[in-house]
């Protein structure tokens, strides 16, 4: 299986990089601070959305934006304790792209993504972030704004995914998905295309875009 594509769109925690140990670390003690009991924090679906979605599904209206002022807080300070660590394939699939040709879509706050980007040594030169948007995945409005970014028409984008949101993000912005198996099982992935990780795709570069294939 070979997908064509002109750009390239990259979730980062859980497509790029793992952040698992940090996040459950920092959340666990946001939710002691503000009061969230366990059975209260497990209702909530967690990954691959923005920070003021969640706290906004668990506290008052009045007090998200300190709590989101504070898990902010806690994760970037978190960064360097070494809860953060690149995924198999990430470094050398990145490399073997052109840096006009890919970006990166995260759900965290743009402080957040490049403290985790950077203590990875990964330079986008194009990243959407949660400060860019109005509406986190899996709404298409951070692909869509990804893809006017690299000025490429959406159909002609691939996005890379581990989480259910944004997978339905990349489906709802008319974009060719491929998931990964780093934080989800396949059976809940929906995917054009399910892969482990990066490690499983070679991309080569043409003069009419990329050619994105399985290895082996």
């Amino acid at each position: 299986m070979t997908i064509h594509a002109q750009a390239l769109l990259f979730d980062n925690d859980g497509t790029l990089v793992s952040s698992l140990a940090s996040v459950d670390r920092c959340w666990t003690r946001w939710a002691t601070e503000y009061g969230i009991t366990a059975e209260e924090f497990a209702r909530i679906e967690l990954h691959g959305r923005p920070a003021a979605e969640i706290a906004a599904d668990l506290l008052p209206a009045e007090i998200v934006p300190q709590a989101v002022a504070r898990i902010e807080d806690l994760e970037v300070d978190d960064v360097p304790n070494g809860g953060v660590h690149l995924l198999p394939g990430t470094r050398g699939f990145l490399d073997s792209l052109p840096g006009d040709r890919w970006a990166v879509v995260t759900s965290a706050t743009r402080r957040l993504a490049e403290a985790r980007l950077d203590a990875v040594g990964i330079l986008p030169k194009t990243l959407v972030a949660a400060d860019d948007i109005t509406r986190g995945k899996p709404d298409p409005e951070p692909y869509l704004l990804a893809a006017r970014a690299l000025g490429v028409d959406p159909a002609n984008c691939v996005v890379f995914e581990d989480a259910p949101a944004g997978l339905a993000s990349g489906r709802a912005a008319g974009m060719t998905t491929v998931a990964l198996t780093t934080t989800h099982q396949a059976h809940e992935l929906h995917a054009d295309l399910v892969v482990e990780n990066l490690s499983a795709l070679s991309a080569l570069v043409t003069e009419q875009g990329v050619e994105i294939s399985l290895r082996g």
